[in-house]
């Protein structure tokens, strides 16, 4: 019988299934959502982040990318596509028209992208004789302007000259000479401007003696003077003219009053209206008076 000998390899422990401390913990580290996202998603964000730091960290090459994409920018705007070659002006008079096109700050053909659309808008609505404008760009290469014009109702006599003005008083521009419109009434002084709304009023009420009626006085920025054929005035309250102008009217319709020889008819107190003769008819009245007296003397 052989005897036994010692093996010259130790033996090996059995393998243990369960991972060790650290293996544990690193494993519950893993499982937590806050360290995966960082790993997955936060870290390579960083690297990203800082190779492109470090490119665009040099001058040089920011200013060549910046010129390359202000080149693509620059040939993408000026395609034919987005080219405009002429205006087109509607709802305005040809004198409006050519003047919008003198104002304009434009020259073409001009790339859409080089439009400053509310700019434009800017300057055509600071004309007088523009109410409102709309401005695009149509198909066709085409900037429309469509614009509403101002409307004529009174003539405002200034003392450096006649402008036409419209019914809320804004000024639309000037008149050469008042026979070129006679067909809308005068108001003169200063302020008449801001009152056209009650102006208009006015001459609405005195259509019965609108033949008689030149215009209308603004006196002190606060009431009106209507001056008649002849130089003959009423003097109009501050409040009620329209009323006080109607009382004129019934007493002329009643009694004749405007056919008289009289200057001014003062209706500023509406309790005790006034009527100051002309000087031939202070005379005349004097001359009878004196004949009168002189016959019973």
């Amino acid at each position: 019988m052989r005897p036994m000998t010692r093996s010259r390899h130790p033996a090996r422990a059995p393998h243990d299934p369960a991972p060790s401390r650290w293996a544990y913990k690193l494993q519950r580290v893993w499982l937590t959502p806050g360290v995966r996202f960082l790993v997955r998603r936060g870290l390579p964000a960083l690297l990203v982040a800082g190779l492109v730091v470090g490119y665009f960290g040099d001058p040089g090459r920011r200013d060549a990318i910046a010129r390359e994409a202000a080149g693509l920018k620059r040939a993408i705007e000026e395609r034919p596509e987005f080219r405009v070659d002429m205006v087109r002006i509607s709802g305005g008079s040809d004198p409006l028209a050519a003047e919008i096109r003198r104002i304009l700050p434009v020259t073409f053909p001009v790339s859409a992208f080089d439009l400053d659309l509310p700019a434009l808008r800017r300057s055509v609505v600071a004309l007088d004789a523009v109410a409102q404008a709309e401005i695009r760009v149509e198909p066709g290469r085409i900037l429309a302007i469509e614009v509403t014009e101002r409307v004529p109702a009174l003539v405002w006599r200034l003392p450096d000259g006649l402008w036409l003005i419209d019914a809320e008083g804004n000024r639309i521009g000037p008149l050469a000479a008042r026979g070129d419109r006679t067909d809308l009434p005068l108001v003169a002084g200063s302020g008449a401007d801001r009152a056209a709304p009650e102006a208009l009023a006015l001459f609405h009420a005195a259509r019965p003696i609108l033949s008689e009626l030149r215009g209308l006085v603004r006196v002190g920025e606060r009431r009106w003077d209507a001056v008649l054929t002849g130089g003959r005035v009423v003097q109009l309250p501050e409040t009620g003219a329209g009323p006080a102008l109607d009382r004129v009217i019934a007493l002329n319709d009643a009694q004749d009053l405007l056919a008289r020889d009289i200057a001014v008819i003062d209706m500023r107190n509406g309790a005790r209206p006034t009527v100051r003769m002309n000087d031939s008819a202070i005379e005349t009245l004097r001359a009878i008076w004196e004949q009168q007296h002189g016959e019973d003397a």
